[in-house]
């Protein structure tokens, strides 16, 4: 059995591609990996990623489930976009003690630690979010219909776009557009494809994008430049000003670094730490809160 230190807390970070359930205990992270976990685009599942978390978790300290969810815990989730949603998330939830906001604190928090700054935070879906005077600010997040702009499921479906543009003589083909169409079958395979894909499928085409910019691929690169543009427009938004640190995080985030203005490369540094570093933090915030101020 896993014995905790003093005040040990519990922390969910959960999005397009995974949630993460983890014991924070001192130094010492026990962690368990499922499955996406976005309760706008798939609630009832996102509760049965993050349960089987929480059993699996208890499974590996051999402890009670109620010991666990006992605990003060911070759940950060992708798609909680209002007190509604996260009420009915309170509600689903075996958790005791808990603050619920969406995924974007802990990515922060998680990056930056106590540093002032910003972090443009593309993976399957993205945001931009600042810590600047003591507050957080955020912009985007709004989910792959309506938003995410410079995500990788954005990356893929502008691909995807532009690809049958080609097709039309709009834009110049190239060799990435020759790859999607053979990959796809053409263009009727193609809309085949975005008639059904959810936000995983489309992102899983990024990685291509990304491959054939590196070798120099003109509509690759515009892809890239183009979210790059969104980077610029969310950050300058939210108060990033030249001179303060800057994080590109997510999995296809660092591949927007040679498409930003030189400013911006100039601020660029690695994150301190994951997402689940930040959500453990808060969670530890909370720990210290009088009881009675608990939400």
């Amino acid at each position: 059995m896993i014995e905790p230190s003093p005040t040990p807390v519990l922390a969910i970070d959960g999005g397009g591609t995974r949630c993460r359930v983890a014991l924070g205990a001192g130094d010492a992270i026990t962690a368990i990996e499922t499955g996406s976990a976005n309760v706008s685009t798939d609630f009832d599942g996102s509760v049965r990623q993050i349960l089987e978390g929480l059993d699996r978790l208890a499974e590996r300290l051999a402890w009670p489930l109620d010991r666990l969810t006992a605990l003060p815990a911070f759940v950060g989730l992708a798609g909680v976009t209002g007190p509604a949603i996260a009420e009915r998330l309170r509600a689903a939830l075996p958790l005791a003690r808990l603050r619920i906001e969406d995924d974007r604190p802990a990515a922060l928090r998680g990056a930056l630690g106590q540093r002032e700054g910003a972090i443009a935070h593309c993976g399957t879906g993205s945001f931009y979010a600042a810590q600047i005077g003591g507050d957080m600010r955020f912009s985007g997040g709004w989910g792959p219909v309506l938003g995410d702009e410079a995500s990788a499921q954005w990356i893929g479906r502008t691909a995807l776009r532009m690809t049958l543009e080609t097709t039309d003589g709009r834009i110049a083909p190239s060799p990435f557009s020759a790859r999607l169409l053979s990959d796809f079958e053409g263009p009727a395979g193609i809309v085949r494809f975005a008639g059904t894909a959810r936000p995983t499928d489309f992102g899983a085409i990024a990685p291509l994008v990304t491959e054939f910019a590196q070798g120099g691929d003109a509509l690759a690169r515009e892809i890239l430049r183009l979210g790059a543009d969104e980077i610029l427009r969310g950050l300058r938004q939210i108060g990033w000003q030249p001179g303060r640190t800057l994080c590109l995080t997510g999995g296809i985030g660092p591949h927007y670094a040679p498409y930003l203005p030189d400013d911006m490369r100039a601020c660029l540094a690695p994150a301190r730490g994951a997402p689940l570093d930040g959500a453990l933090s808060l969670a530890r915030d909370l720990a210290q809160e009088p009881h009675d101020e608990r939400r």
